[in-house]
């Protein structure tokens, strides 16, 4: 790979740090300043709240109450994994265009600020956005986030979003 290349390829991964960053700081402040299971502001009547909750399972909380050993295997070592096998495809591949390299490069970011959680907090990954759904799928309240699921979710739905726009430009070609 030339310098030039790897350079081009590197430069996304500024969004990586940004994520982290952004993704511990807030979690920083929750936990420094709103007291655990507690609500610490309300916004828009009680359509958006700040909290301090933690996750030991996954999304919506799935395998909180497995083995501590299943859920670090499972949730912890396997994504570092994926992760690192994410980054060798990155850099192997010249194809992904500008928009899914700034994407991947979200998601990698999201899914370390949260294994960060995993391996130095003891109380599981810190989540503190609480966000009404008014009974939808039967939920009134969404399951509670932080900055790293959202990089995650957004910058996925970006990438799918690209992936789909290049295979019509591609058979459109």
């Amino acid at each position: 790979m030339e310098i030039k290349d790897f350079k081009r390829k590197l430069l996304p991964f500024i969004l990586t740090v940004v994520v982290i960053i952004l993704d511990q700081l807030t979690k920083l402040l929750i936990v420094k300043n709103i007291q655990y299971g507690t609500i610490g502001a309300q916004f828009f009547g009680d359509f958006l709240r700040i909290v301090h909750i933690s996750n030991t399972g996954v999304a919506f909380s799935v395998g909180a109450s497995w083995s501590e050993t299943a859920r670090h295997l499972l949730f912890s070592l396997l994504p570092l994994i994926v992760i690192g096998v994410v980054i060798f495809v990155y850099f192997r591949n010249d194809e992904f265009t500008y928009l899914q390299r700034w994407a991947i490069t979200g998601i990698i970011g999201g899914g370390l600020g949260n294994l960060i959680d995993r391996f130095f907090r003891a109380e599981g990954v810190v989540d503190f956005i609480d966000v009404k759904f008014y009974g939808l799928f039967g939920l009134q309240r969404w399951p509670t986030f932080n900055v790293a699921d959202s990089a995650v979710v957004v910058c996925g739905i970006l990438l799918i979003i690209s992936f789909i726009i290049s295979l019509k430009k591609e058979k459109e070609q």
